[in-house]
């Protein structure tokens, strides 16, 4: 089980297309989180919470819109909660959708839990963030309430607005209520026992615009094996996914990795051993499988991508690639155009 809090790309994409949208530059944003441009290819990819509070953060910084986390919730797409989104997209109706989500949410990442509650004729659809209290959390909450209306507005086909919409931290400096109000077109009220969306349990009977139940079965067929896996992901999984992340720092040290995972590096290389592998093997097995990617799906040049990989030199990267496939890194990449 993932010892750390963690997040996965596909939420970031919604923050890099507002900022795209007010002219902002991401390059400068993405090195400040720590984020390879190439790494939001891979959905699956698990990164730290720290990466999504950082560059949620940068944005906010510099964006100059102290409302940046709702505004972005205008980007949400069915796979900005991966496989999540395409369930509920495709059950029939709006109650049942929003049912799948405590089940599935953790492949979305695990910033926050979700809850339904029933009272007095209406359904709460709450969130709780797992972050301290700070500017980025409450950016982070805001969007992701905002983020819930649009898309169940768009897959029930509606313009529907919840009764209210409720916020556990106050009216933020430099905003209005009116501002709030005319975004969720309803009743906005700050310091509440709990961040929600409120509205009439008739809600839940509204169908979806492409519910389709055969499908429905094999994403959550799909989602059941993802969660099995994120649940018992195995210790040389988690080192590997470890070392992805701080690789782009230079050559990781066994002792930062042994720390992310809360043991002693001598724990780490002993349960390693037991199942088979060691920490030098899924360093080499890392390095050979991204060095192939980037050979055959990026222009970087080979010097980058040995720096890259943790390697002093060149040679060093050369010798060692070619020790393992029979070939240079440059011939590996001209048989693969």
């Amino acid at each position: 089980m993932q010892p750390l809090g963690y997040t996965s790309v596909p939420p970031l994409l919604k923050y890099l297309r507002h900022a795209e949208h007010l002219g902002l530059p991401t390059a400068p944003a993405l090195q400040a989180a720590g984020l390879a441009a190439e790494q939001l290819n891979d959905n699956s990819l698990r990164l730290p919470v720290e990466v999504h509070e950082r560059l949620l953060g940068y944005f906010c910084q510099h964006s100059g819109d102290p409302l940046f986390g709702l505004n972005a919730a205008r980007y949400v797409l069915p796979n900005s909660w991966s496989v999540l989104g395409y369930i509920t997209m495709n059950c029939a109706t709006l109650g049942e959708a929003m049912s799948r989500i405590m089940p599935f949410e953790k492949l979305v990442g695990d910033m926050g839990v979700s809850r339904i509650e029933m009272a007095e004729e209406q359904v709460r659809l709450i969130w709780s963030c797992r972050l301290p209290t700070s500017d980025t959390r409450r950016q982070l909450v805001e969007n992701v309430l905002a983020s819930w209306l649009l898309y169940a507005r768009w897959i029930a086909d509606t313009q529907l607005s919840p009764s209210a919409v409720w916020f556990e931290h106050p009216l933020p400096a430099g905003t209005t209520l009116e501002q709030y109000e005319a975004f969720f077109a309803c009743p906005v009220l700050f310091e509440q026992s709990c961040s929600a969306l409120l509205a009439p349990l008739s809600y839940l009977q509204l169908p979806l615009r492409q519910a389709d139940a055969q499908l429905l079965r094999t994403l959550e067929e799909h989602a059941m094996s993802l969660m099995a896996s994120l649940e018992e992901a195995p210790l040389a999984l988690q080192v590997k996914n470890a070392l992805r992340q701080l690789l782009k720092e230079g050559l990781p040290r066994k002792e930062q990795v042994a720390d992310l995972l809360a043991m002693s590096p001598r724990t780490m290389q002993r349960q390693l051993q037991q199942a088979g592998t060691s920490y030098q093997q899924i360093l080499d097995d890392l390095r050979q499988e991204l060095a192939e990617h980037y050979l055959l799906h990026s222009d970087l040049p080979i010097q980058d991508i040995s720096y890259y990989l943790g390697f002093t030199e060149p040679r060093s990267f050369h010798r060692t690639f070619k020790g393992r496939t029979g070939m240079t890194p440059g011939e590996f990449r001209q048989r693969g155009k």
